[in-house]
């Protein structure tokens, strides 16, 4: 089975969310799917069921290895260098 590689380099505690919702999303207009927060610096973007796929977008540009979901009542992480579940 496949494991995270990047998770043990994660700030403890985890960062503060910048943002209640996606900010791509509210300047282009659209509304996200659901939410995911970057665990590196707490940007929050939408998932990639969401028009812009801001979250994977941010994953792209920043290099940022590892987020979670935003939503109430989750509680699971997603490497996006890994491909797994952390």
């Amino acid at each position: 089975m496949k494991q995270c590689t990047h998770a043990d380099a994660l700030p403890h505690p985890e960062p503060e969310a910048q943002n209640e919702t996606c900010p791509e999303c509210l300047a282009d207009g659209t509304h996200p799917v659901q939410l995911r927060m970057c665990l590196s610096c707490g940007h929050v973007g939408c998932c990639d069921s969401s028009p812009g796929q801001h979250a994977t977008e941010h994953h792209h540009k920043s290099g940022h290895p590892v987020m979670r979901t935003f939503e109430p009542g989750e509680s699971w992480r997603w490497c996006f260098v890994d491909h797994v579940l952390v």
